[in-house]
């Protein structure tokens, strides 16, 4: 009888940790191992994929979308977190941090980053508050503040707020799009995925400790500071 009241509350301990995981923050913790969980009663929300299908390094596959599948290699090879001061700017491939999924996502639609933001900065330091008057680039386009700056500059911003199930609203949240936190003692920052939850809402590709992951973006209670997408040129929208 002993050992039956110990199994019980043995499996009842077990039960009560696995639903916590299933909706602690969205299912954040299963999303980040790479096991995406859906109710099965949630309702199927359809959104427009709508995107610009210029294409600057003529690899035959839109900026955008170049720059989602470039964010998700950190998710497959599970990028291991790592924040340190690297000689040169550049991480190793194996390491990064938040802001090396956004520099890495965009080199792969062919846009240099660090030099963008590096000549932006020598040129407009004052703009720069988290520069501090001494510009470094070999760790300047890999802090968060930096990033939303230059974002803020030289991007197209869009809105803020995340409804589920409002088509509308979702159809501004588009792959390859960048999402910025800067509330205090969070700063962070990633790539919108061409990926979406049942309810219409985008996951977001970012790395944050132990390796990078693809998360649903409503997991962040954090507000969003910044949505922004890069201002690509010469092609309209592709309506999917």
């Amino acid at each position: 009888m002993k050992m039956r009241k110990v199994t019980l509350a043995l499996s009842i301990v077990i039960v009560t940790i696995l639903f916590a995981v299933l909706i602690y923050k969205k299912g954040i913790i299963l999303d980040h191992i790479g096991i995406h969980f859906e109710s099965p009663f949630t309702k199927k929300v359809h959104v427009p994929q709508i995107y610009s299908t210029i294409d600057n390094n003529h690899n035959g596959i839109p900026d955008p979308l170049d720059i989602v599948n470039a964010a998700r290699k950190e998710v497959e090879q599970k990028t291991n977190y790592k924040s340190v001061y690297y000689d040169g700017g550049y991480p190793p491939d194996s390491e990064g941090v938040c802001t090396d999924v956004v520099w890495r996502g965009l080199l792969g639609a062919g846009i240099s980053f660090k030099d963008l933001i590096d000549q932006d900065i020598a040129e407009n330091i004052d703009l720069y508050p988290r520069v501090g008057g001494n510009p470094d680039p070999n760790i300047d386009f890999r802090r968060v503040p930096n990033q939303y700056v230059y974002f803020e500059r030289f991007a197209d911003s869009l809105p803020t707020e995340l409804i589920p199930g409002d088509v509308e609203n979702l159809k501004e949240w588009q792959p390859g799009d960048i999402v910025v936190f800067l509330a205090k003692g969070f700063h962070h920052v990633g790539i919108v995925s061409d990926k979406r939850a049942k309810d219409g809402t985008p996951y977001f590709i970012h790395n944050i400790h132990p390796f990078a992951a693809e998360v649903k973006l409503t997991s962040f209670s954090t507000p969003i500071k910044g949505h922004y997408r890069w201002r690509y040129s010469g092609v309209e929208p592709e309506r999917r």
